[in-house]
């Protein structure tokens, strides 16, 4: 019954907008703030991260909690998981997110 619900609810979820990377964006805020990132950080690279990987890979992202890091401690973990296509966008993210140069990271 929930699955048939699910599908139900996709049309109307995608008419409104939320994609199901748009969906996905507040898991992997959580599970990069879980990882030890800080919210301004996570919040920025959730939202390039999820228009640029498939939810397979951002799924691979929500197994790598750990105590507070830095960016580049989280960077080298995620090198660990051996997807290159992930790497990629993950270091992309984390240095447009860490230097402020990310659209998603400038203010109004």
């Amino acid at each position: 019954m929930r699955c048939a619900l699910g599908i139900a609810a996709l049309p109307a979820m995608l008419l409104a907008g939320c994609t199901p990377a748009k969906l996905a964006e507040g898991r992997v805020r959580s599970a990069l703030m879980d990882a030890g990132l800080s919210q301004p950080n996570a919040a920025c690279m959730a939202d390039r991260m999820t228009d640029r990987l498939t939810l397979g890979q951002l799924r691979k992202l929500q197994a790598l909690q750990a105590p507070k890091r830095s960016i580049a401690d989280y960077v080298m973990t995620v090198r660990r998981v051996g997807d290159r296509e992930l790497i990629e966008v993950t270091v992309g993210s984390a240095l447009l997110c860490a230097t402020g140069l990310a659209p998603e990271r400038k203010p109004g």
